[in-house]
């Protein structure tokens, strides 16, 4: 990826946030202009990462504000949560690995072919989230926000591997 940000890969990304979190969370986001990041840690108090490896290695990280997330899991399990505790971790994992599998399935139709990790997740200024990825990939970054007006955020990096 130069300078520009790939359509069809933000699609494929966004395509697999709105289906999953729509039918799985009652949630449906609403996206802002995808752009590439200049700082590599996400700004959300909450983020959840797989690691995608193939015909490139990369990773996918879904970074929510408090709101936000406690809104979606609120939602996904018919449960009013207030508090980022044990089982919203927990949903944070199982969200980022759907909207990582679905997503994959959107970049399966472009050509590509991933496996993905085992998800991680990461409170704010926890860990390097981008430890693994090489500091010259690029960061494309889709905000997003709830109906409540919550943001949150999907990023993706891919590098080129031989």
């Amino acid at each position: 990826m130069s300078g520009a940000v790939d359509a069809e890969m933000v699609n494929a990304f966004l395509g697999g946030t709105i289906n999953v979190l729509k039918t799985m969370c009652q949630t449906v986001p609403v996206s802002g202009k995808a752009s590439l990041k200049t700082e590599r840690e996400p700004g959300g108090d909450i983020s959840g990462a797989i690691p995608l490896t193939g015909d490139k290695r990369g990773i996918v990280v879904l970074s929510f504000s408090k709101e936000a997330i406690i809104t979606i899991v609120s939602r996904m399990l018919y449960e009013e949560k207030s508090e980022i505790d044990a089982e919203v971790k927990d949903a944070v994992g199982e969200i980022t690995n759907m909207i990582a599998g679905d997503s994959r399935k959107n970049l399966e139709a472009l050509g590509m072919k991933l496996e993905a990790g085992i998800p991680e997740i990461f409170l704010n200024g926890s860990g390097n989230i981008y430890s693994n990825i090489s500091e010259s990939a690029k960061t494309v970054a889709i905000p997003l926000k709830t109906d409540k007006e919550e943001s949150f955020s999907v990023e993706f990096t891919f590098e080129q591997i031989n």
